[in-house]
């Protein structure tokens, strides 16, 4: 399928999906999913997030009881989620949420049709507010009506889908802070009025381009609420040595990024003969003071989400997910795979929300790593994290004194995913051959790709300096905004820092917008721009913005290097 194909929105396919950087083919997904999605879920996912428009459509210009408000802003945000690429699998889940979110949307419309009595509003329902059913036939029927395709101008389309992924992103790190009992209602608010505006066919493109601004500056607002519930739960992150090796006792491995999740992991294994360890984007909450009293919670054990079909094998113990970057699991581990939250996979034990506030129940997951053998033992050592932002206000003075003295030239942000693709070796020949006089900035997975190397330090300040999560770019934007302030420069571009980053889902896209509206310009994304950019929208980013790709390390340093020599 090439790019002239996106423009025929009738061309019969299975299934389409370009949300991902590996799209198949850098174009889109169109029988199954690279991440292994299956062409029925992808098509219901894409009914799902037509359904959330149409609740979203009834809702921004009604007035909603109070708890009705706070159900669909908490429904809107939880299945948003649920489509965020490698979260879910499950077929049954998207079924069950589409008919919770018809269900939910006919209580909005009893509201909205007491206040828009008139016959003009009602004739100017859009479908996704008015159409309805309970059959699951229908449903797939549908699903193959209302996907990306049917938005027949290019740009539009695109606008229309950087907007929805930007949103995706958001409502992942503001369900986290939902977790721990933080909220913003105007963010909210704006995730419903964006998904509203995606159904209004007046908009022009100006006008999309303005409101995928708008989803930045509202980006921005959901991982400082998500910072805020963090270290307000758990204090600030630390500078600290993490192990990661491993003990000769049974384990239970939790992946993902939800912390709450690991706090009640760690309290009911307190005392059990059992330790935790962390994996993939799990590894910076060892950095958090909270979690440093438990004496079983030993260090982060393998790599990056996409290893997991070995190491999660390797393992012995089991495994929780906790959100986004499962992959189908192997054999060699189904039986002791665990999903909680958004996260599901068909024929996948999943651990389910308990009522009235309580703790989830791990007891199942515990008798079962009483049972197992201890994990093997993958690497040896230490790897050196905890660099948020409170942390490096901390050391400023210490940084800024060797920017002064020229010890440190540059900055590079190298934050954001790792994935499968072999040209994101890229990322740590690049990492290796930067000069010694720079330091990397980094959050997310895409540090695995270069945190353990031994790339030494500038008069004691790390070379790598790792933020955290992927949701914990924020704390990078907060460094950055705190040096230009002490340097006393009016733009924040004009800082030693360049901006090397790797996307591969949605977290990502919020991310990005969140930078383009605080104003960073120049900023290089890889291994591949996203298919889901039209050749113009993208040339507005490149004119507008300085978007880039790379190209490989050797002319990529020349040019970042070079271009501040």
């Amino acid at each position: 399928m090439d790019q002239d194909t996106l423009n025929q929105p009738d061309q019969q396919v299975p299934m389409f999906c370009f949300q991902c950087q590996e799209a198949s083919k850098g174009v889109g997904c169109t029988i199954v999913g690279v991440c292994g999605k299956t062409y029925d879920v992808a098509n219901l996912q894409d009914l799902l997030i037509f359904v959330l428009k149409g609740i979203s459509f009834l809702s921004i210009d009604t007035e909603l009881p109070e708890a009705l408000e706070r159900r669909v802003s908490v429904f809107i945000m939880d299945s948003l989620f649920a489509t965020i690429t490698n979260a879910n699998f499950d077929r049954d889940v998207f079924v069950a949420k589409i008919r919770d979110a018809l269900a939910l949307r006919t209580q909005v419309q009893l509201h909205w049709d007491h206040q828009h009595s008139d016959p003009v509003s009602k004739m100017k329902l859009p479908d996704a507010a008015i159409w309805h059913s309970n059959d699951e036939e229908a449903f797939d029927a549908k699903a193959k009506q209302v996907g990306v395709l049917t938005t027949e101008d290019a740009d539009i389309r695109s606008l229309r889908e950087l907007i929805t992924y930007g949103l995706k992103g958001m409502a992942a790190y503001t369900y986290h802070a939902f977790q721990l009992n933080h909220t913003k209602r105007e963010v909210d608010q704006f995730m419903r009025q964006a998904l509203a505006a995606t159904l209004d066919d007046s908009l022009t493109a100006d006008q999309l381009v303005a409101l995928v601004m708008e989803t930045g500056k509202f980006g921005v607002d959901a991982m400082s609420l998500l910072d805020q519930a963090n270290t307000s739960t758990y204090g600030h992150p630390e500078i600290t040595k993490v192990n990661i090796g491993v003990r000769n006792r049974p384990g239970i491995l939790i992946s993902g990024h939800d912390l709450k999740d690991l706090e009640e992991l760690l309290q009911q294994t307190e005392g059990t003969g059992v330790d935790v360890y962390t994996h993939s984007e799990m590894l910076p909450a060892h950095y958090y003071p909270a979690f440093k009293k438990y004496d079983h919670f030993i260090g982060n054990y393998g790599n990056a989400w996409w290893k997991q079909a070995s190491e999660f094998a390797d393992f012995n113990g089991p495994i929780l997910m906790t959100t986004n970057c499962i992959v189908p699991p192997k054999p060699s581990y189904l039986s002791r795979i665990f999903t909680t939250g958004n996260t599901g996979y068909p024929g996948v034990q999943h651990i389910p929300e308990s009522i009235d506030g309580k703790p989830k129940d791990y007891s199942e997951i515990i008798a079962l790593a009483k049972q197992c053998a201890p994990p093997i033992e993958l690497e040896t050592g230490e790897i050196v994290g905890g660099f948020a932002h409170n942390t490096v206000t901390s050391i400023a003075d210490q940084v800024v004194e060797a920017v002064k003295t020229g010890d440190i030239q540059r900055f590079f942000v190298m934050a954001g995913c790792d994935g499968r693709m072999k040209s994101r070796q890229y990322y740590t020949e690049f990492a290796q051959q930067l000069p010694r006089d720079t330091v990397i900035l980094t959050a997310g997975c895409a540090k695995y790709k270069y945190n353990k190397l031994d790339l030494g330090d500038i008069g004691g300040i790390p070379r790598v300096l790792d933020a955290g999560q992927c949701n914990d770019s924020y704390s990078l934007v907060v460094i950055a905004l705190k040096l230009k302030e002490i340097f006393g420069l009016e733009d924040i571009n004009d800082l030693p820092i360049s901006y090397n980053i790797a996307w591969y889902e949605q977290k990502a896209v919020i991310v990005l917008l969140a930078l383009l509206y605080l104003g960073v310009k120049n900023i290089h994304l890889g291994p591949t721009l996203p298919a889901f950019l039209s050749p113009n929208v993208a040339n507005v980013l490149v004119d507008q913005f300085g978007i880039g790709g790379i190209t490989n390390v050797e002319d990529d340093m020349e040019m970042f290097l070079g271009a501040y020599a």
